[in-house]
């Protein structure tokens, strides 16, 4: 083993722990951000009645793409304040942890979108919003071995949330629809806000925390 890889990683998953407490700092305004963009999308997407397959799909697609923007500069805003380099082994390690499952969650959605067509119906807007969910709560959840212990159950949320609704549709085949705009907005909108709020309430009663 080369000991200078082994020390890396010592000292990387020792940066982690210390500074455990800053990263759920950080996590605040980005949850936040991501929460209002979610919400603003589903509003979006429910009054102007963007249902077919490729509106619904470029909608959120996009809405993805500007949140990862935004978390960029968020953090980048934040390493600039705290006068330490972005591009951090920890950074590089939440990194790695996240890109498999949102680039395969990007890479089936895209396909999807381009292939299905517009007659396919509510059903697909909202097998495709589930997926989402899925690949979304194994991103956090593999982010969640490098940073605080609540984005592992919240990755966990996302998951049992979304299979459950996948069994309870295939066993009980009722004819109740779930409108996806809805579903998307409380996951990434209403959840995200909800997970934002409760990282600044409680560092404010617990600052060492």
């Amino acid at each position: 083993m080369n000991p200078n890889w082994a020390e890396e990683n010592l000292q990387t998953i020792r940066t982690l722990m210390e500074r455990s407490a800053i990263y759920r700092r950080a996590l605040a305004p980005i949850m936040l951000f991501a929460g209002l963009l979610g919400v603003t999308a589903a509003a979006t997407g429910l009054a102007f009645h963007l249902d077919s397959i490729r509106a619904f799909g470029a909608l959120w697609l996009n809405t993805a793409a500007v949140a990862v923007a935004g978390v960029f500069l968020i953090a980048r805003r934040q390493a600039v304040q705290a006068k330490e380099p972005f591009w951090s082994p920890p950074t590089r390690r939440v990194a790695q942890a996240l890109l498999p499952p949102l680039t395969a969650g990007m890479c089936v959605s895209v396909v999807a979108v381009c292939i299905v067509g517009n007659d396919a119906g509510d059903g697909f807007n909202l097998l495709l919003a589930l997926v989402w969910l899925l690949f979304y709560g194994c991103a956090l959840h593999a982010a969640g071995f490098f940073m605080p212990r609540g984005i592992r159950w919240l990755g966990w949320i996302y998951i049992g949330f979304a299979c459950a609704i996948l069994c309870f549709s295939a066993v009980v085949q009722t004819d109740v629809t779930i409108n996806a705009h809805w579903l998307m907005g409380f996951f990434f909108g209403v959840l995200h806000l909800a997970y934002g709020a409760y990282l600044y309430l409680t560092e404010k009663k617990n600052p060492a925390a």
